[in-house]
């Protein structure tokens, strides 16, 4: 028996203890955003080119789908299949430190949205052939994109903020895909890669759910590296591209993949899944999360209009329109399961034996 399955009882949580935690989360980003709001006044610069086709979400709806975010996480971890999350902030001074900063920097963040900097960050890149054109940019709009120190600590209280406390259970589906398929394996020797780790919340979460697979961090960016190690107290991280993966051919059995996909231009994508398929072995398991496409839920589709016009996103349109099931299956893998949290799509593939 394997020790993630006898420390589930250590770890699982009663529901109703992680929907008081959630509750808690979800009030102090929802403040914190409502703050962000207010300072920068993002209304009155609504981009002239925004015109939405899509008819807005029924009344209640989004708040649901918000909801329900919270509840299938607590629902797993209730059932053992994986701890409850662990990103409170480290205390009274760094929550609010961590706040101040973040509403700082959002007015920064409203200023380049006004003029249009999407690609200031390019200033920012250290010289060299290291980093592609197209990650050369300043993704959300965000102070000094994937390429300082300040921008890496301060991501993960952007998306938090962003999506209202939901960022952490949105990801963890991709996390609940594959605890439940690897709920009967013995984690030991298991290779388990966590592609374009970022700031590295994810990887702590694998980290936990995993702890004798003990999951190998890969990001482009080294502040991220840096933050990924702080945040999850991983040792094993390495700085690639993600187009050419520095691991043998059939050498993983698993890799994740968390938020990558729509921020790759549509020609680099099929280059992304064949190079994850690579190095799957037979039978490896791709655990994917990205954004929800409006194939998913048309409900949403004017929410996923207003994303990239207000956030530099500029490969996102053509993201919603892929099939993911074409994209994958033309590199030899196959959808095993799925499932889908507010704004995230999860999917498990897998490689033929």
């Amino acid at each position: 028996m394997t020790e993630h399955r006898t420390g589930r009882g250590a770890f699982a949580a009663d529901r109703s203890a992680a929907r008081a935690s959630n509750a808690v989360k979800a009030l102090w980003w929802g403040a914190t955003a409502a703050a962000a709001r207010a300072l920068t006044q993002p209304s009155r610069a609504t981009p002239e080119t925004f015109e939405p086709s899509s008819a807005p979400a029924p009344e209640g709806f989004l708040r649901r789908a918000w909801a329900e975010a919270f509840e299938k996480d607590a629902a797993d971890v209730a059932r053992g299949l994986y701890p409850a999350m662990d990103d409170a902030p480290g205390g009274p001074i760094t929550a609010w430190r961590d706040v101040a900063d973040f509403l700082a920097d959002a007015r920064q963040v409203e200023a380049r949205r006004r003029r249009g900097g999407g690609v200031e960050a390019r200033a920012e890149a250290p010289d060299g052939d290291a980093y592609p054109v197209y990650y050369r940019q300043n993704f959300h709009y965000q102070s000094g994109g994937w390429f300082t120190a300040e921008s890496a600590r301060r991501y993960e209280t952007q998306v938090e903020a962003l999506f209202a406390g939901t960022a952490g259970a949105m990801r963890r589906r991709a996390l609940s895909l594959l605890a439940d398929a690897w709920r009967d394996r013995d984690q030991r020797g298991l290779a388990l890669v966590d592609l374009a780790c970022g700031a590295g919340a994810f990887l702590r979460d694998l980290n936990r759910a995993f702890p004798r697979a003990r999951p190998v961090g890969v990001d482009l960016s080294l502040p991220y590296l840096e933050e990924a190690r702080r945040r999850s107290g991983a040792q094993a991280l390495i700085q690639a591209n993600a187009e050419r993966l520095p691991f043998a051919a059939a050498s993983l059995d698993a890799v994740t993949c968390v938020y990558l996909f729509h921020e790759l231009p549509p020609r680099i994508r099929p280059v992304v899944a064949a190079e994850i398929a690579r190095v799957l072995k037979p039978g490896g398991l791709l655990a994917f999360a990205d954004s929800v496409q409006p194939a998913d839920e048309p409900r949403l589709g004017r929410l996923l209009e207003a994303f990239p016009a207000y956030f530099h996103e500029p490969y996102y349109g053509s993201y919603c329109d892929t099939d993911l099931a074409a994209l994958f299956g033309s590199a030899g893998l196959t959808e095993t399961a799925r499932d889908r949290a507010f704004l995230t799509t999860a999917v498990l593939y897998e490689k033929a034996p």
